[in-house]
């Protein structure tokens, strides 16, 4: 007879912490309060998230070394 116990279907934040913490490394930066709202702002119109800005202004930078 089959085991009727269920299996647990979630994952749990600590499992979520450490997969976290060796896939992605934080990026931090102070920037003044004018700087962040007009940065914001073209995030939110271009309806990127925060990091998608990051990666797109990385990928400028590759291309502008070329």
């Amino acid at each position: 007879m089959p085991d009727e116990t269920k299996r647990k279907t979630t994952t749990s934040t600590a499992v979520k912490r450490r997969y976290n913490d060796k896939t992605y490394t934080r990026f931090y930066a102070d920037l003044r309060n004018e700087d962040y709202a007009e940065i914001n702002a073209f995030v939110q119109q271009k309806g990127w998230s925060k990091a998608e800005f990051i990666k797109q202004a990385y990928s400028l930078m590759k291309e502008y070394n070329k």
